[in-house]
């Protein structure tokens, strides 16, 4: 981290085309440790995952024909950041050099004496032909490949067949090149101007029956393509509601989506999925949606803070009890090894502690099927306890701890963490309300997410198990979905059955 005296630097970085394992080595290092990161809003899901929790995160996304955030904008914190000394991440969707204004911010920089360093990045233009199996140089087809802009002035350009407006620029474009360049053209931002552009490049002498192919957000697990000739794409990208971002290919390339096609959308391809866990425990469950097709959106209520604790001498107990899997995990950082946890028979909740337990060394004596203190209750039953140790949330129910002291058993309890509020962005409650499915895996992040959200309206709702349900129905809520296997894993495979028989496949 920079000091305020010290001089910034600013990494402009690639993000890449929008699936996260495309993203560079370099483009995580510098995200885990940068002071500022200013972001766009094409960048992969779960790209800021691994920035520092003390790290500025500033949305200067632009959306096409929508909201926009003035580029002088972006330059001013750019300047801004770095004159105060600190470490600042510019993250761009794709290749910052590419259609990414990267080098415009670069000249500012550079004018302004502040240190840069330029991150590559998979730019969409190679990346979602080659995920809808179209190599954009093929020998035999294609020998070339131009990268074009789609967002041009209508009116303007060598092909025009009307005089350009005066008001604004002229176009940069020379449609006539175009329509001879012996190779691939691939159009970036062109979904609005489609049918200007093939009308353009027709106009110019470009083969009307040429191969064409539109490839919607491409490398995501939604991704969709249309393939038509170049007289009928337009048309076909309206049938099928081709929306932005999507990028155009016109060349014989684009026929080899027929015989080389790959990639296939998973099971939740199309569908919205909100994940209210702590931030550090959504990442899991998060990247396993994603794998299934889903477009995840992260809306954290909840922060895990872990407790000032000391593991007591277990030599006098003949009991440890985990109650969850942030608890096996806690309590694993308190050990010098599985050794130090020998002596009592050791009791998980349920197969996500049992998991977590068994991922450090440590075979876990009982485990119910259900992860419930009820259940853990039951299976406790038979088994004599004269003393045991509660390793636990701060505050949590008491169902275990009362039913062992019922029985005689001196209880203690090892509070590891504490469960805080994480307010939700406005940005963040609005998708999470607007998505399809809205997951919860605990009572809290329940209470937190309507403390913050307000309602939960919308969304089919998913809970993990009975407790978490139960904090729903105590605010007037009913789940959708319950999960039969209290874990991440049961609650995917509860919304898998769900969107098999209520979700129209994606079209």
């Amino acid at each position: 981290m920079s000091g305020a005296g010290d001089a910034g630097r600013v990494y402009l970085v690639g993000a890449g085309p929008g699936d996260a394992r495309l993203m560079t080595a370099r483009s995580l290092e510098l995200i885990a440790r940068a002071d500022v990161i200013l972001y766009d809003r094409l960048i992969p899901d779960g790209a800021l995952d691994g920035a520092r929790e003390d790290a500025e995160l500033i949305d200067v996304g632009k959306v096409g024909g929508g909201e926009q955030v003035a580029q002088e904008a972006t330059n001013a914190l750019l300047l801004e950041h770095a004159r105060a000394g600190r470490e600042v991440v510019r993250l761009k969707g794709g290749d910052p050099f590419v259609f990414g204004r990267g080098g415009e911010e670069a000249q500012l920089l550079r004018d302004a004496g502040i240190a840069i360093e330029v991150v590559p990045g998979v730019t969409a233009g190679v990346a979602a032909p080659a995920y809808a199996g179209i190599p954009v140089t093929q020998r035999g087809m294609s020998a070339a490949v131009a990268f074009v802009t789609g967002q041009t002035q209508p009116g303007t350009g060598a092909a025009s067949s009307s005089k350009a407006d005066p008001g604004k620029p002229e176009s940069q474009i020379d449609w006539q090149a175009l329509a001879v360049f012996p190779g691939t053209l691939v159009f970036y931002m062109g979904v609005r101007q489609l049918a200007r552009i093939a009308g353009q490049l027709e106009a110019a002498g470009r083969p009307r029956r040429e191969p064409a192919a539109i490839i919607e957000r491409g490398t995501f697990a939604d991704q969709r393509t249309v393939r038509a000739p170049l007289d009928e794409i337009a048309a076909a990208a309206v049938r099928a509601d081709i929306r932005p971002p999507a990028v155009l290919v016109v060349g014989p390339v684009a026929s080899l989506h027929d015989e080389l096609s790959w990639f296939s959308a998973g099971p939740l391809a199309g569908q919205a999925v909100a994940v209210t866990r702590a931030r550090a425990q959504a990442s899991p469950l998060a990247a396993r949606l994603r794998e299934l097709g889903a477009r995840v959106i992260e809306a954290p209520a909840i922060r895990i803070e872990a407790l000032d604790a000391e593991l007591p001498d277990l030599a006098g107990f003949d009991l440890l009890a985990v109650t969850s899997p942030n608890g096996a995990e806690r309590l694993l950082e308190l050990c010098r090894d599985a050794r130090d946890l020998a002596g009592p028979a050791i009791v998980a909740i349920g197969p996500g502690t049992a998991a977590v337990l068994r991922a450090g060394g440590v075979e876990p004596d009982v485990v119910p099927e259900r992860a419930v203190a009820e259940s853990l209750v039951e299976a406790l039953a038979q088994r004599p306890v004269r003393r045991a140790l509660i390793a636990r949330a701060e505050t949590a129910r008491d169902v275990l701890v009362d039913a062992l002291r019922e029985r005689g058993a001196e209880v203690e309890i090892l509070a590891l963490y504490r469960t805080v509020a994480d307010p939700l962005d406005d940005r963040a409650r609005e998708a999470a309300l607007a998505a399809d499915y809205l997951t919860f895996t605990s009572a809290s992040s329940v209470r937190f997410f309507l403390q913050s959200a307000g309602s939960a309206a919308g969304p089919r709702i998913v809970s993990i198990g009975p407790i978490t349900s139960a904090a729903l129905r105590e605010q007037g809520l009913e789940p959708h979905v319950e999960a039969s296997e209290h874990t991440p894993d049961g609650l995917i495979a509860a919304l898998l059955d769900d969107a098999a028989s209520t979700v129209k496949p994606l079209g």
